[in-house]
């Protein structure tokens, strides 16, 4: 018997919280495991989500307001990762932590957190960007299951795996047939279910799902896409600024764009809404190398 649409929402919401739950081997060192979000390596929202989660669990709770990332290499999902979080700083204001994130000894991932408590302030901030409400779009998945028929079979069941976060993106293209775009792409996002009351859980589900689609919008005005035979890519740095509280579970509206591309590299820019607030500002560069085609390619 096939699971109920609320059943499946439940079951991804709980991957999720799965994933972000984390083993507490002795003080300032965890174990995370991993999951098969985008193939045999691991999925560089996984890490993020897991590292900032680790961070957060040596403070006092108050939530993060910015974080500075690198990958270093490819991670495997058939093991787990152990984050080894190290304590900078503890004042009044300002909390520092750098986390390490091992696998078979070698570090993989290191990133630099703060954490500052909510205060009154200076309040600005730029328009909100006008677009369709959720509602009114077709979740990610509907959209799959219209090319699914087009597909190529040894990438099908990858592409149709459902994600654990909601997407429901706004003037979607087709993956599989490129064509040069302005850089500039947004989706609406958040948990299928409800989730607890915790600030940084909340703040480490966004992070991992800053990592969808946001290296992307360096591909569009070269008419290439991650299904591309010939390219080569892959995240290098992340960084996030936690402008005002947010929940992942209700809507944020994610709104990317690029910059440049020279060097084999890209430089993309996100930023992220929610209730007409501006809450989080992304940026990460990514690798964008193009290669000669192998047999197994084509």
């Amino acid at each position: 018997m096939s699971k109920s649409v609320d059943e499946t929402k439940a079951q991804l919401t709980k991957e999720l919280l799965d994933v972000l739950t984390l083993e507490k081997i002795e003080e300032d060192l965890y174990r995370g495991q991993s999951r098969n979000f985008v193939g045999n390596r691991v999925f560089g929202g996984q890490v993020l989500g897991q590292a900032l989660r680790a961070a957060s669990l040596t403070t006092d709770g108050r939530p993060a307001h910015s974080l500075h990332a690198y990958f270093l290499n490819a991670g495997d999902i058939a093991a787990p990762i152990v984050y080894q979080v190290d304590r900078l700083r503890d004042g009044r204001s300002f909390v520092s932590r750098q986390v390490r994130a091992v696998q078979y000894g070698k570090v993989i991932f290191t990133m630099l957190a703060s954490f500052a408590p909510i205060e009154d302030g200076l309040n600005y901030q730029t328009d909100m960007p006008v677009v369709p409400e959720p509602e009114s779009l077709k979740t990610e998945q509907e959209l799959k299951l219209m090319i699914a028929p087009f597909l190529p079979e040894k990438v099908r069941a990858n592409v149709m795996r459902e994600r654990q976060i909601e997407l429901r993106p706004i003037n979607p293209s087709n993956p599989f047939v490129p064509v040069p775009e302005i850089p500039s792409r947004a989706h609406w996002m958040k948990a299928h279910t409800k989730l607890p009351d915790d600030p940084n859980l909340h703040q480490a589900i966004i992070a991992f799902s800053s990592d969808f689609s946001l290296m992307g919008a360096g591909l569009m005005p070269h008419g290439i896409s991650f299904f591309t035979p010939s390219l080569q890519a892959a995240s290098i740095d992340h960084s996030m600024h936690f402008h005002r509280p947010a929940r992942a579970d209700e809507w944020l509206l994610y709104d990317m764009n690029a910059t440049v591309t020279a060097n084999a590299r890209g430089m993309n820019y996100g930023r992220m809404w929610q209730d007409g607030q501006l809450v989080i500002s992304t940026n990460q560069e990514g690798l964008m190398r193009l290669r000669e085609p192998t047999r197994s390619d084509v």
